[in-house]
């Protein structure tokens, strides 16, 4: 419950503070390339719901007609304002109405698309989707260069499935398993030195 309300909380007051820098980048996206300023995709929550994501769109409008979910190195699909948004991690802002409506929380496993949930094995499948996904976790946090290990690897697909996947799911299983307002706060944390280290 502790975890819930701080989630309520630091959603209502991060929507308050970015309601007029959120406008601003809305604008800007608006301005570089043709499409919606939000981009929303399908993913799975907790317990294997369904939602539709709310990022800021990063990518040209036919990004997933051209390629893949995964956006490997110089992906000529970003946009220019996208690069700059990806860089700062700000094209993941809107997720806090996400986490208002109580489809994720401010802390917890990424969540992905149902392609990649279908090969989540068994028992990590049932612990990674017993709590809500989050903006920010420790695996997101390990692997903050993810397109630049992609951009490197023969088969940027094989490897994402095959290597970083598992990965990034034994350290949100490991985070599940202890999830707390206490673990949540220094995950934030982390993420924000991180933010304010580039």
């Amino acid at each position: 419950m502790a975890k819930r309300l701080f989630d309520i909380m630091a959603a209502l007051l991060g929507l308050a503070v970015l309601v007029v820098p959120g406008l601003w980048l809305a604008a800007w996206i608006k301005l570089d390339s043709p499409g919606p300023v939000f981009f929303r995709q399908e993913r799975v929550g907790r317990h294997g719901r369904l939602f539709r994501i709310h990022k800021f769109r990063t990518m040209r409008v036919d990004a997933e007609r051209l390629g893949g979910p995964l956006t490997v190195g110089a992906d000529a699909r970003v946009t220019r304002v996208g690069r700059w948004l990806r860089a700062h991690r700000l094209d993941e802002l809107p997720q806090l109405i996400d986490v208002l409506v109580g489809e994720m929380s401010l802390v917890g496993p990424r969540p992905e698309v149902p392609r990649y949930v279908a090969l989540y094995p068994a028992d990590l499948r049932e612990r990674v989707l017993a709590v809500r996904p989050g903006i920010t976790d420790p695996a997101s946090l390990a692997f903050r260069g993810e397109a630049g290990l992609l951009a490197a690897a023969a088969d940027p697909e094989r490897e994402y499935v095959e290597v970083i996947l598992p990965k990034k799911l034994a350290l949100a299983a490991e985070y599940a398993a202890r999830a707390s307002l206490w673990t949540d706060l220094g995950v934030v944390w982390r993420t924000m030195g991180v933010l304010f280290a580039r």
